[in-house]
């Protein structure tokens, strides 16, 4: 009578599992998993949302969550047992892209930073 029991609890869990998710919420899911485990080489561009310019690019194995104070938390995984963690301070005037390159790359610690800085150029003529 147990073992009825718990084949039917199995069951109805098995199925409740396959209906209620689709192929795409477990590829998410799996994936997002992934990412988090370092498995998975992203590119993160941040933009200035007035000035249309880029202003950071990152690129790496990397896990990527929010905080509540607004600021992007950027884990990279740089050696078999080391990481750096990095913060990206955003606002109402940025914006940023996470995409994912995984592909075939023969360093597995991958990592780059890149900062986009531009000067204003004065318009103004010293006589």
């Amino acid at each position: 009578m147990k073992n009825r029991m718990k084949v039917f609890v199995l069951l109805l869990c098995v199925s409740l599992l396959i209906i209620g998710c689709s192929e795409a919420d477990k590829v998410n899911a799996n994936i997002s998993q992934q990412a988090n485990y370092f498995e998975c080489e992203r590119k993160i561009t941040v933009y200035n949302a007035r000035t249309d310019m880029v202003i950071l690019e990152a690129e790496g194995y990397m896990s990527i969550s929010n905080n509540s104070s607004g600021e992007l938390v950027c884990t990279v995984k740089t050696g078999p047992n080391e990481y750096k963690k990095n913060y990206i301070y955003l606002n109402e005037y940025t914006m940023y892209v996470v995409e994912d390159i995984t592909g075939t790359h023969t360093d597995p610690y991958h990592y780059k930073m890149y900062f986009h800085t531009v000067f204003p150029i004065s318009t103004e003529t010293k006589p």
